[in-house]
């Protein structure tokens, strides 16, 4: 039985659906998804007409008014279902991620266990949706807050976390009272209506309205729509600071509520007493980890002068030894990216940095005569040159050297983007200093653990262009819920505040 049975999918599958239900016409263009390692057609999902996004929305709307009525812990159960059915399926849709997007087997696996922690947090926290009793200044009155869910949620996702992103909204937006419609990638849409069948026939038979709405688009017009609909309260987008930007403009137009989780420019510093044993594979798994493909990827060392040419040299010696191939091979560390275009914009920034005055130190060669596959690539470079400011979605990875700590922070620092960020220290001064507020001004800062590979029970998010956003663990909750201050006056008197006597 081959993947897409496993997972009950078929060569044509429904793009629109209102729960565990297809809306389906005849009308939808298809949405080819190519493996990536390969170039060849895994299968297409129907695209959603604006017919059917009404449709959903309509339904997302009635089904609001009935999950909010519904006490959060018993949300919360549902979602325990929910991730006891991706524990069924852990290895299939592992499978399916590796085999849409091009993340290794490992990835693939550990990207769903992501949703099953998400959902475990999830259910804890339905629980949890704590508000504050304070003092009045009032005799007699009672002054507290209380959370209240906001309605439906949005969900714009990027093809490189294709299931794990989706899962951190939607459980938690789920047990705050919330309805999601989700609009994944057009270049992984099976992974997001294997996800939609899973998590839906997990509910079934629980009497619970649908809580899971899913919307499929080859362009950008249904994701547009959701931004500008005044009917989604919430609107989560995950991709690049470019378009992040247009998103936040558009629904702060509109007074609605926004998550951007955007770009990160990630840096590592490397300082003198920095042990090569761990820093080595924390650099490696960071700049090359789904071939480069996360807005927590390395793309800066900043290392000291004295240490530079010997990380150099052992940087080098590890990417040479990096097995690249098909991901679904367990051999394999890393894959293809996810198509052509993205290993021209990796072959137009290695050809900037070589105008710009640096050396390719190793890689850059396309690999195999198939799929879209390039060797991860290490050059020398300055942080100010213009293409180290921006953000090259691939494995390229930047050896900057730096003179002392402060210029290492400093040039950490120096870029338009804040998500992640991490200091490779045995001095325990430095890393205090990179975690103080003179340090990293990052959403994400590490000791001894390099950028990537974030855990859920924190909050996830960045600063400066990559948007403020925070999603995952934390009180990170609170994004999908409005606070409201209630004030209860139980006496049989009228005392205002601030002592205003105001009698008539």
């Amino acid at each position: 039985m081959n993947i897409l049975e496993r997972l009950d999918l078929n060569s044509i599958n429904a793009g629109s659906w209102s729960g565990g239900t297809p809306i389906q016409t005849n009308d939808g263009k298809l949405i080819e998804s190519i493996n990536p390692t390969t170039g060849e057609l895994i299968g297409s999902v129907k695209n959603t007409t604006t017919e059917e996004y009404e449709q959903i929305l309509t339904a997302a709307q009635e089904a609001f008014l009935e999950w909010r009525q519904i006490p959060a812990p018993v949300r919360g159960d549902a979602i325990r279902r929910v991730g006891a059915a991706l524990r069924e399926n852990k290895d299939a849709l592992g499978s399916l991620v590796s085999l849409e997007m091009g993340k290794i087997k490992a990835e693939g696996d550990g990207e769903v266990q992501e949703m099953i922690d998400m959902a475990d947090l999830a259910v804890g926290q339905s629980r949890m949706l704590y508000g504050m009793t304070t003092h009045s200044e009032r005799p007699m009155h009672r002054m507290y807050e209380q959370w209240h869910p906001l309605g439906l949620v949005g969900i714009i996702s990027a093809f490189n976390f294709p299931v794990a992103v989706w899962s951190w909204n939607a459980f938690i937006a789920t047990i705050c009272g919330n309805v999601s419609i989700w609009k994944p990638s057009p270049k992984t849409p099976l992974c997001g209506v294997a996800v939609q069948k899973i998590c839906n026939q997990a509910l079934k038979d629980q009497g619970l309205p649908d809580i899971f709405h899913l919307i499929n688009d080859e362009s950008n017009i249904l994701s547009q729509k959701l931004v500008d609909d005044r009917r989604i309260d919430l609107l989560s987008f995950t991709g690049s600071c470019e378009v992040g930007k247009k998103v936040g403009k558009n629904v702060a137009a509109r007074m609605g509520k926004y998550l951007l989780e955007l770009g990160g420019n990630n840096a590592i510093i490397v300082d003198e007493s920095a042990n090569f044993d761990i820093t080595v594979p924390g650099i490696v798994f960071g700049s090359v980890g789904t071939a480069g493909q996360r807005c927590t990827t390395t793309r800066r060392v900043l290392v000291h002068e004295s240490r530079f040419t010997e990380l150099k040299e052992k940087l080098v010696h590890a990417y040479q030894q990096i097995p690249i191939g098909d991901p679904l091979d367990q051999k394999t560390l890393m894959g293809p990216l996810i198509d052509e275009k993205s290993v021209q914009n990796v072959e137009a920034a290695v050809n900037k940095v070589r105008e710009s005055g640096g050396e390719i130190l190793c890689g850059g060669e396309r690999v195999g005569s198939k799929g879209h596959f390039i060797s991860p690539i290490i050059a020398t470079a300055e942080n100010e040159w213009d293409i180290v400011q921006d953000e090259t979605f691939g494995p390229l990875l930047y050896l900057i050297p730096c003179k002392s700590l402060d210029d290492a922070i400093a040039k950490q620092n120096d870029v338009k983007q804040g998500l992640s960020s991490a200091i490779f220290t045995n001095n325990l001064q430095n890393a205090e200093r990179f975690l103080s507020n003179l340090g990293s001004d990052c959403g994400i800062a590490n000791v001894n653990i390099g950028t990537s590979g974030a855990e859920i029970g924190g909050a996830f998010g960045g600063e400066k262009e990559t948007g403020g956003g925070r999603e995952a663990g934390s009180d990170s909750w609170k994004a999908y819920m409005r606070r409201q201050t209630n004030t209860i006056n139980w006496s049989s008197e009228l005392p205002l505040a601030q002592g205003v006597n105001f009698a008539v």
